[in-house]
């Protein structure tokens, strides 16, 4: 099902944007890096796809979204949905502002209406659920087990459209 949305959501790109955001030093709240990380290393001879490594500060990127002008932006990033731990959905950008997401400066829900003044890029959220998010403590077992999930899904998905 979420594979299946994301082919959906994903249908003629001509460029991605992976803004993957988060804090490694917060325990689950690192999955942004994680999956930028995993992504890197799939993705790095396709140009019409760019990871962005965001931590916690997406709103550095504006530049660099602007100038690549993408025709997708899918934001990863932990979200308090009230799921089990690891657990991933897909987030519309209309109910971006229904979630709490991560611990950030700047609300995502703020930096969207900013990147919709530039661009006419499709956004998608895609969220995994956070078991704990105290400071220096490990991304969990339950967390990492989604990551490499959604790395799956996330390459499936992309991967068949320009194969």
């Amino acid at each position: 099902m979420l594979e299946q949305e994301l082919k959906i959501f994903t249908e003629n790109y001509n460029k991605i944007i992976f803004l993957c955001i988060g804090n490694e030093m917060r325990g689950d709240d690192g999955v942004g890096p994680l999956i930028a990380r995993n992504l890197e290393k799939l993705f790095k001879h396709q140009s019409e796809l760019l990871i962005i490594n965001a931590e916690t500060v997406p709103e550095n990127y504006t530049g660099l979204i602007r100038k690549e002008m993408p025709s997708h932006i899918i934001f990863v990033d932990a979200v308090e949905m009230d799921m089990n731990p690891g657990s991933i959905k897909l987030v519309k950008y209309d109910q971006i502002a229904e979630y709490n997401i991560s611990t950030h400066a700047m609300p995502l829900s703020f930096m969207i209406k900013y990147l919709e003044s530039f661009t006419d890029a499709k956004m998608l959220l895609i969220g995994i659920q956070p078991k704990s998010m105290e400071m220096s403590n490990p991304v969990s077992e339950e967390v990492k087990s989604g990551v490499e999930e959604l790395t799956r899904f996330i390459n499936d998905s992309i991967n068949v459209q320009h194969s």
